[in-house]
Protein backbone atom coordinates (compact mmCIF):
# COMPACT_ATOMS: atom_id res chain seq x y z
CA UNK A 1 0.00 0.00 0.00
CA UNK A 2 1.33 3.44 -0.94
CA UNK A 3 1.97 5.98 1.78
CA UNK A 4 0.08 9.27 1.41
CA UNK A 5 1.84 11.45 3.96
CA UNK A 6 2.17 15.19 3.29
CA UNK A 7 5.28 16.07 1.30
CA UNK A 8 8.18 17.75 3.03
CA UNK A 9 9.36 20.97 1.44
CA UNK A 10 12.98 20.93 2.68
CA UNK A 11 15.63 20.47 0.03
CA UNK A 12 17.21 17.90 2.35
CA UNK A 13 14.20 15.63 1.78
CA UNK A 14 14.79 15.24 -1.97
CA UNK A 15 14.97 11.69 -3.30
CA UNK A 16 16.70 10.91 -6.60
CA UNK A 17 15.62 7.77 -8.49
CA UNK A 18 17.93 6.58 -11.27
CA UNK A 19 16.43 4.40 -14.01
CA UNK A 20 19.03 2.84 -16.36
CA UNK A 21 17.45 1.92 -19.69
CA UNK A 22 18.75 -0.20 -22.57
CA UNK A 23 16.66 -1.33 -25.55
CA UNK A 24 13.58 -0.19 -23.63
CA UNK A 25 11.58 1.56 -26.35
CA UNK A 26 8.57 -0.75 -25.91
CA UNK A 27 8.05 -0.04 -22.22
CA UNK A 28 10.05 3.00 -21.08
CA UNK A 29 7.09 5.41 -21.27
CA UNK A 30 4.93 3.15 -19.13
CA UNK A 31 7.86 2.48 -16.80
CA UNK A 32 8.60 6.15 -16.13
CA UNK A 33 4.93 6.99 -15.72
CA UNK A 34 4.33 4.21 -13.18
CA UNK A 35 7.36 5.19 -11.08
CA UNK A 36 6.24 8.83 -11.13
CA UNK A 37 2.72 7.89 -10.00
CA UNK A 38 4.16 6.10 -6.95
CA UNK A 39 6.56 8.90 -6.06
CA UNK A 40 3.76 11.46 -6.32
CA UNK A 41 2.23 9.84 -3.25
CA UNK A 42 5.22 9.52 -0.91
CA UNK A 43 6.12 12.15 1.64
CA UNK A 44 9.25 13.44 -0.08
CA UNK A 45 9.98 15.58 -3.08
CA UNK A 46 11.76 13.68 -5.83
CA UNK A 47 13.51 13.65 -9.18
CA UNK A 48 13.67 10.83 -11.71
CA UNK A 49 16.80 10.54 -13.83
CA UNK A 50 16.50 8.15 -16.77
CA UNK A 51 19.88 7.19 -18.23
CA UNK A 52 19.72 5.70 -21.72
CA UNK A 53 22.64 3.30 -21.97
CA UNK A 54 23.36 3.63 -25.69
CA UNK A 55 21.28 4.97 -28.59
CA UNK A 56 20.45 1.51 -29.93
CA UNK A 57 16.77 2.15 -30.62
CA UNK A 58 14.16 4.83 -29.84
CA UNK A 59 14.38 4.53 -26.05
CA UNK A 60 15.83 8.04 -25.70
CA UNK A 61 13.14 9.66 -27.85
CA UNK A 62 10.29 7.90 -26.07
CA UNK A 63 11.68 8.69 -22.63
CA UNK A 64 12.00 12.33 -23.69
CA UNK A 65 8.34 12.30 -24.72
CA UNK A 66 7.30 11.56 -21.13
CA UNK A 67 9.88 13.94 -19.66
CA UNK A 68 8.45 16.85 -21.67
CA UNK A 69 5.15 16.39 -19.83
CA UNK A 70 6.83 16.56 -16.40
CA UNK A 71 10.04 18.58 -16.87
CA UNK A 72 10.34 19.38 -13.15
CA UNK A 73 10.27 15.71 -12.18
CA UNK A 74 11.75 13.61 -15.01
CA UNK A 75 15.13 14.16 -16.64
CA UNK A 76 16.48 12.06 -19.50
CA UNK A 77 20.16 11.76 -20.25
CA UNK A 78 22.56 9.20 -21.70
CA UNK A 79 25.24 8.57 -24.30
CA UNK A 80 25.66 6.94 -27.71
CA UNK A 81 27.48 3.67 -26.90
CA UNK A 82 26.18 0.88 -24.67
CA UNK A 83 28.51 0.69 -21.64
CA UNK A 84 26.57 -1.51 -19.20
CA UNK A 85 24.10 -1.10 -16.37
CA UNK A 86 26.76 -0.23 -13.79
CA UNK A 87 28.05 2.64 -15.87
CA UNK A 88 24.51 3.92 -16.49
CA UNK A 89 23.61 3.86 -12.80
CA UNK A 90 26.81 5.67 -11.83
CA UNK A 91 26.26 8.21 -14.60
CA UNK A 92 22.84 9.02 -13.16
CA UNK A 93 23.95 8.97 -9.52
CA UNK A 94 26.71 11.50 -10.21
CA UNK A 95 24.02 13.90 -11.47
CA UNK A 96 21.63 13.26 -8.58
CA UNK A 97 20.80 16.02 -6.08
CA UNK A 98 19.00 13.94 -3.47
CA UNK A 99 20.04 13.09 0.08
CA UNK A 100 18.66 9.65 -0.65
CA UNK A 101 19.54 8.12 -4.03
CA UNK A 102 17.90 5.02 -5.44
CA UNK A 103 18.00 3.05 -8.63
CA UNK A 104 15.41 0.79 -10.19
CA UNK A 105 16.00 -1.30 -13.29
CA UNK A 106 13.83 -0.58 -16.30
CA UNK A 107 11.96 -3.43 -17.92
CA UNK A 108 11.71 -6.05 -15.19
CA UNK A 109 8.18 -6.70 -13.97
CA UNK A 110 8.85 -5.13 -10.61
CA UNK A 111 5.96 -3.52 -8.78
CA UNK A 112 7.01 0.15 -8.48
CA UNK A 113 4.96 0.42 -5.28
CA UNK A 114 7.95 -1.36 -3.75
CA UNK A 115 9.72 2.00 -3.89
CA UNK A 116 7.41 3.19 -1.16
CA UNK A 117 8.08 0.06 0.90
CA UNK A 118 11.85 0.43 0.55
CA UNK A 119 11.64 4.06 1.57
CA UNK A 120 9.69 3.16 4.71
CA UNK A 121 12.27 0.49 5.58
CA UNK A 122 15.02 3.05 4.99
CA UNK A 123 13.47 5.30 7.63
CA UNK A 124 12.59 2.55 10.10
CA UNK A 125 16.13 1.15 10.21
CA UNK A 126 18.07 4.41 9.81
CA UNK A 127 19.79 2.52 7.02
CA UNK A 128 22.88 3.21 4.98
CA UNK A 129 21.49 1.00 2.21
CA UNK A 130 18.16 -0.74 1.67
CA UNK A 131 17.94 -3.39 -1.03
CA UNK A 132 14.91 -5.06 -2.54
CA UNK A 133 15.11 -8.79 -1.92
CA UNK A 134 13.38 -11.71 -3.63
CA UNK A 135 14.11 -13.81 -0.55
CA UNK A 136 12.55 -11.50 2.03
CA UNK A 137 9.75 -13.41 3.85
CA UNK A 138 7.15 -10.83 2.72
CA UNK A 139 8.22 -10.77 -0.94
CA UNK A 140 5.83 -11.98 -3.63
CA UNK A 141 7.85 -13.30 -6.54
CA UNK A 142 7.11 -15.42 -9.61
CA UNK A 143 10.49 -17.06 -10.05
CA UNK A 144 11.54 -20.28 -11.90
CA UNK A 145 12.89 -22.95 -9.58
CA UNK A 146 16.14 -23.25 -11.57
CA UNK A 147 16.85 -19.58 -11.01
CA UNK A 148 16.03 -19.93 -7.31
CA UNK A 149 18.74 -22.57 -6.98
CA UNK A 150 21.30 -20.48 -8.85
CA UNK A 151 20.38 -17.37 -6.86
CA UNK A 152 20.75 -19.24 -3.57
CA UNK A 153 24.13 -20.64 -4.59
CA UNK A 154 25.39 -17.24 -5.74
CA UNK A 155 24.36 -15.54 -2.49
CA UNK A 156 26.18 -18.17 -0.43
CA UNK A 157 29.21 -17.51 -2.63
CA UNK A 158 28.90 -13.74 -2.06
CA UNK A 159 28.47 -14.12 1.70
CA UNK A 160 31.57 -16.29 1.99
CA UNK A 161 33.68 -13.89 -0.08
CA UNK A 162 32.49 -10.55 1.29
CA UNK A 163 30.66 -11.18 4.56
CA UNK A 164 27.53 -9.43 3.31
CA UNK A 165 24.71 -10.44 5.63
CA UNK A 166 21.95 -10.26 3.04
CA UNK A 167 20.14 -13.01 1.18
CA UNK A 168 19.80 -11.32 -2.22
CA UNK A 169 22.05 -8.72 -3.83
CA UNK A 170 20.76 -8.79 -7.40
CA UNK A 171 17.28 -7.21 -7.45
CA UNK A 172 17.42 -3.93 -9.36
CA UNK A 173 15.91 -1.75 -6.64
CA UNK A 174 18.18 -0.18 -4.02
CA UNK A 175 18.29 2.96 -1.83
CA UNK A 176 21.52 4.62 -0.63
CA UNK A 177 22.36 7.48 1.68
CA UNK A 178 24.21 10.09 -0.34
CA UNK A 179 27.21 9.86 1.99
CA UNK A 180 27.60 6.17 1.09
CA UNK A 181 27.79 6.95 -2.62
CA UNK A 182 30.17 9.85 -2.10
CA UNK A 183 32.63 7.33 -0.68
CA UNK A 184 31.98 4.37 -2.98
CA UNK A 185 31.43 5.82 -6.48
CA UNK A 186 35.03 6.94 -7.07
CA UNK A 187 36.24 3.42 -6.28
CA UNK A 188 33.97 1.44 -8.62
CA UNK A 189 35.23 -0.37 -11.70
CA UNK A 190 32.48 -2.79 -12.77
CA UNK A 191 30.40 -1.42 -15.65
CA UNK A 192 28.06 -4.31 -16.31
CA UNK A 193 28.30 -7.63 -14.44
CA UNK A 194 28.53 -7.81 -10.61
CA UNK A 195 27.97 -4.05 -10.27
CA UNK A 196 25.55 -4.59 -7.38
CA UNK A 197 28.00 -6.79 -5.49
CA UNK A 198 30.88 -4.34 -6.00
CA UNK A 199 29.02 -1.32 -4.63
CA UNK A 200 27.59 -3.27 -1.67
CA UNK A 201 30.89 -4.94 -0.76
CA UNK A 202 32.83 -1.67 -0.92
CA UNK A 203 30.23 0.12 1.21
CA UNK A 204 30.37 -2.68 3.78
CA UNK A 205 34.19 -2.63 3.73
CA UNK A 206 34.21 1.13 4.32
CA UNK A 207 32.10 0.73 7.45
CA UNK A 208 28.57 1.31 6.17
CA UNK A 209 27.19 -1.73 7.94
CA UNK A 210 23.49 -0.76 8.12
CA UNK A 211 22.52 -2.71 4.99
CA UNK A 212 19.04 -4.21 5.17
CA UNK A 213 16.58 -6.01 2.90
CA UNK A 214 12.98 -5.10 2.11
CA UNK A 215 10.22 -7.06 0.35
CA UNK A 216 9.43 -6.70 -3.34
CA UNK A 217 6.70 -7.89 -5.69
CA UNK A 218 8.00 -9.01 -9.06
CA UNK A 219 7.31 -11.34 -11.96
CA UNK A 220 10.42 -12.97 -13.36
CA UNK A 221 9.20 -14.95 -16.36
CA UNK A 222 12.49 -15.36 -18.19
CA UNK A 223 12.59 -16.04 -21.92
CA UNK A 224 15.21 -16.26 -24.66
CA UNK A 225 18.77 -15.50 -23.53
CA UNK A 226 17.60 -15.25 -19.92
CA UNK A 227 16.56 -18.89 -19.65
CA UNK A 228 18.91 -21.25 -17.87
CA UNK A 229 19.52 -23.51 -20.89
CA UNK A 230 20.41 -20.73 -23.32
CA UNK A 231 23.92 -19.93 -24.50
CA UNK A 232 23.37 -16.28 -23.58
CA UNK A 233 22.49 -17.19 -20.01
CA UNK A 234 25.59 -19.37 -19.57
CA UNK A 235 27.79 -16.55 -20.84
CA UNK A 236 26.12 -14.02 -18.54
CA UNK A 237 26.41 -16.33 -15.51
CA UNK A 238 30.11 -16.86 -16.21
CA UNK A 239 30.70 -13.11 -16.54
CA UNK A 240 28.93 -12.43 -13.23
CA UNK A 241 30.98 -15.15 -11.51
CA UNK A 242 34.24 -13.88 -13.00
CA UNK A 243 33.56 -10.23 -12.16
CA UNK A 244 32.61 -11.21 -8.61
CA UNK A 245 35.94 -12.97 -8.15
CA UNK A 246 37.67 -9.90 -9.59
CA UNK A 247 35.94 -7.68 -7.01
CA UNK A 248 37.14 -10.01 -4.24
CA UNK A 249 40.69 -9.95 -5.60
CA UNK A 250 40.76 -6.14 -5.72
CA UNK A 251 39.14 -5.81 -2.29
CA UNK A 252 40.95 -8.46 -0.22
CA UNK A 253 44.22 -9.09 -2.06
CA UNK A 254 45.20 -5.88 -3.83
CA UNK A 255 43.42 -3.56 -1.36
CA UNK A 256 42.63 -1.54 -4.46
CA UNK A 257 39.65 0.20 -2.87
CA UNK A 258 41.64 1.58 0.08
CA UNK A 259 41.96 5.36 0.07
CA UNK A 260 45.76 5.10 0.09
CA UNK A 261 45.49 3.58 -3.40
CA UNK A 262 43.29 6.35 -4.76
CA UNK A 263 45.89 7.25 -7.41
CA UNK A 264 45.07 3.94 -9.10
CA UNK A 265 41.34 4.63 -9.30
CA UNK A 266 40.38 5.36 -12.90
CA UNK A 267 37.13 7.25 -12.56
CA UNK A 268 36.26 10.17 -14.83
CA UNK A 269 34.84 13.25 -13.14
CA UNK A 270 31.45 12.81 -14.77
CA UNK A 271 30.93 9.57 -12.79
CA UNK A 272 31.86 11.01 -9.39
CA UNK A 273 30.26 13.38 -6.92
CA UNK A 274 32.26 16.56 -6.49
CA UNK A 275 34.42 16.46 -3.40
CA UNK A 276 34.17 12.69 -3.00
CA UNK A 277 36.93 10.86 -1.12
Amino acid sequence: MISTWPKKESKDSLISVIIPAYKAEKFIEKNLSSVKEVLDQVRYDYEIICVVDGRIDRTFERAKKIAKKFPQKIKVTGYLTNLGKGHAVRFGMAKARGKIIAFIDAGIELNPNGLSMLLEHFEWYGADIIIGSKRHPASKVVYPWQRKILSFGYQIFVRVLFGLKVKDTQVGMKFFRREVLEKTLPRLLVKAFAFDVEILSIANYLGFKRIYEAPVEMNMRFTGASTIASRGFVKTAFNVFWDTLAVFYRLRILRFYDYKNRKNWITPDYLTFKGSK
